[in-house]
This record gives C-alpha cells, sequence and structure tokens, in this order.
C-alpha cells in the first residue's frame, strides 16, 4: 500500500492559482468569492479515479512535466498539497472543477487509483449572488 503523500492543509499559494483557473470560466469577483468559500470549506477524501471521472478529464502521462514533478516530490517524501473543487451539477451537464490539483490528481493516481485525495469542495452556488444561485440550482 502506498504511503500517505498528502498535507492536511492547502499551501497558500493554491487559492491564488484557482482564482486564476476559475476567473477564466467566470467573472474574476465569482471567482474569488467561490475562493474564499474554499478557504473555509472542509477537507474530505475522495478516490483518484472518482475526482477524474467527475471532471471528465482524461487522465495524464507520467511523462507530462508536471506530473512527473508531482510524482519525484512523491518519491522523495515530498507531500501534496489537498486539491481545490467546485462541485459539478449532473442535471445541467456541468462537470466537477478542479480549480488547483489537476496534475497532483492525476499523479496521485499512477501510484494508486484508489487513492483517497484530500479535497476542499463547494458548490457553485456557494460563490454566487443569490439571483445567481437560484438559477444555478
Amino acid at each position: 500500500m502506498p504511503q500517505e503523500h498528502w498535507q492536511t492543509e492547502p499551501q497558500q499559494h493554491d487559492f491564488p492559482a484557482a482564482v486564476n483557473y476559475l476567473s477564466l470560466l467566470m467573472p474574476q469577483l465569482a471567482a474569488t468569492t467561490l475562493v474564499n468559500t474554499l478557504r473555509s470549506a472542509p477537507t474530505v477524501r475522495h478516490q483518484a479515479k472518482d475526482l477524474l471521472r467527475a471532471s471528465r478529464l482524461n487522465l495524464l502521462k507520467k511523462t507530462n512535466a508536471h506530473v512527473a514533478s508531482d510524482l519525484a516530490k512523491i518519491r522523495s517524501g515530498e507531500m501534496l498539497s489537498p486539491v481545490l473543487l467546485v462541485r459539478g451539477n449532473i442535471r445541467h451537464g456541468f462537470a466537477l472543477t478542479i480549480a488547483d490539483g489537476y496534475h497532483r490528481v492525476c499523479a496521485s493516481y499512477w501510484i494508486d487509483e484508489n487513492a483517497e485525495i484530500p479535497c476542499r469542495v463547494v458548490d457553485l452556488a456557494s460563490g454566487a449572488s443569490p439571483s445567481e444561485a437560484t438559477t444555478e440550482s
């Protein structure tokens, strides 16, 4: 069984990275609000294979530069930061969004697809204004 390779708390630089990514999908203010909600969300655990399936993202190859870097970190005993997620909406066909940590999910999958990855998960509506929240539900 692989040794645990996850930190318990996200690194501070993960949050601005998540804002940068999410601001490509939504207005900057909404992205910032959503990430501020992620800062205080509880940490839960989900299997690597389920995160990839729910996000509808492909597993990146071990040779991808970022995945290879994360695999090297794991081999050297360095702990990876939990991933930051925005829950999908199956009724509306929206996949899970990995706001930060896609490469870490892939690296962990290569070690053990059943690996339980620490995650912070929020609903899209938690970062929306009240009028946006009702249209997303």
